[in-house]
């Protein structure tokens, strides 16, 4: 007999169920972020130099953003536990690969294979909104998504340990073991979710650019979340690059240690879910743009001083994480079919933001060292916010008097 497959209720979701899909998402983004704090001695692996070392990044979100394109909105259109699990078995396959690769240019297809499978937390995401009640919407996304961030910025830490201990390469073997875990562990515990579209692959995949031109609230939240993400990938591409050279002349185990600073971001996350329960979104929004752009202040000075860059690292992860669970908050409020795509249509856009100011960052290090990269992600941060304040202003101007506004 078939199981049952579940529904939309009004009931809530079990803590354990939720705790799990936090715990699969920061195991599926913490696989584009193993490399981070160890690029130098990749580099010095394979021989490259350390800007060639820092496309390595770059090429994991390229996968990524391809992953969020064509795989993400499958999730309206498959029964979603058996993809979850899947795309799990394929990216512990790529994660093996990186293991084994001989030379800089097949570990490079390996991560960009890890980058388009781990699009997965992308898919678990939309179906813990849709498994949540609707009183608890932004709480349930606002814990999973700590889970991600958990995820990302423990993977630097536990990278670089492991690296010291055992070597880069193992770092990949353990990450491959934890892909082929989850699937199984998933396979039993998640429900089966009916697909909410019986569109052919392509229709579906021309209605996600129709839900950006018909949604002026997703472009918005599409802009700044490809500038927050930009400006996440700015300091996490090049901190490797400033704490193995002088002043500090660390190693891998200690700038993996560095990751430990952003946790304080996953603290923010369940309180933005909150405020957007509550419709509080746009304060949200307003609160953690502004502290993402006076991040970049403590960060220009923690060129030169510990106190200041582990300040900034955590005013930036508080401001980047807070700024995504108000984006997929409001995102997730307008089409509850189409939660899938809506999230492929944001997130494409997010990490073509964290790709390219990620590429630019490696690039601009080499010529204009540290400094040259707070600038750069200052730069983003402010246009962030002016982008923010005008569409704003044109809502609130384009808004009927008597007119309702939606407060997300």
């Amino acid at each position: 007999m078939p199981e049952p497959i579940a529904q939309p209720s009004d009931a809530a979701i079990s803590k354990r169920l939720v705790l799990l899909l936090a715990f699969t998402c920061g195991a599926a983004a913490a696989n584009l972020y193993y490399a981070q704090p160890l690029l130098h001695t990749i580099g010095g692996t394979f021989g490259v130099s350390n800007g060639t070392a820092g496309l390595l990044v770059t090429t994991s979100q390229v996968g990524y953003a391809l992953g969020l394109a064509f795989l993400v909105p499958l999730g309206d259109l498959l029964e979603r536990r058996r993809l979850i699990v899947v795309m799990l078995i394929v990216s512990g396959v790529g994660q093996g690969a990186a293991a084994l690769a001989p030379g800089f240019g097949v570990f490079a297809l390996a991560l960009a294979v890890v980058g388009l499978t781990s699009a997965v937390a992308q898919i678990v995401v939309p179906m813990s909104s849709s498994l949540a009640a609707e009183r608890e919407r932004g709480t349930v996304v606002g814990t999973v998504m700590s889970g991600l961030l958990i995820g990302v910025l423990t993977a630097r830490t536990v990278s670089g340990i492991l690296a010291g201990l055992l070597g880069w390469r193992s770092v990949y073997v353990i990450a491959a073991g934890l892909m082929f875990a989850l699937a199984v562990v998933l396979r039993y515990a998640l429900p089966r979710v009916a697909p909410t579209e019986d569109l052919p692959y392509r229709s579906l995949l021309r209605s996600v650019l129709h839900l950006v031109r018909e949604e002026p609230l997703l472009r918005q939240r599409m802009v700044l979340g490809a500038a927050g993400m930009g400006c996440f990938s700015v300091l996490w591409t090049s901190i490797a690059f400033l704490l193995s050279g002088a002043p500090y002349h660390y190693g891998d185990t200690v700038i993996g240690l560095f990751g430990l600073a952003g946790l304080a971001g996953a603290l923010i996350a369940p309180v933005a879910g909150r405020l957007a329960d509550r419709g509080h979104g746009k304060l949200a929004t307003s609160a953690t743009l502004v502290v993402l752009l006076a991040s970049r202040g403590l960060l220009a000075l923690g060129g030169h001083s510990i106190p200041a860059l582990i300040a900034g690292i955590v005013a930036l992860d508080l401001g980047v994480q807070g700024l995504q669970i108000s984006n997929q908050t409001a995102i997730y409020s307008l089409r509850p079919e189409a939660r899938s795509r809506l999230t492929t249509a944001y997130m494409v856009a997010y990490f073509v933001g964290g790709a390219s100011l990620s590429a630019a960052a490696a690039a601009l290090y080499g010529s204009d060292g540290w400094a040259g990269v707070c600038v750069l992600g200052a730069a983003t941060a402010a246009l962030a916010l002016a982008a923010w304040l005008a569409t704003e202003r044109r809502s609130w101007a384009g808004a009927r008097p008597g007119t309702v506004t939606q407060r997300v």
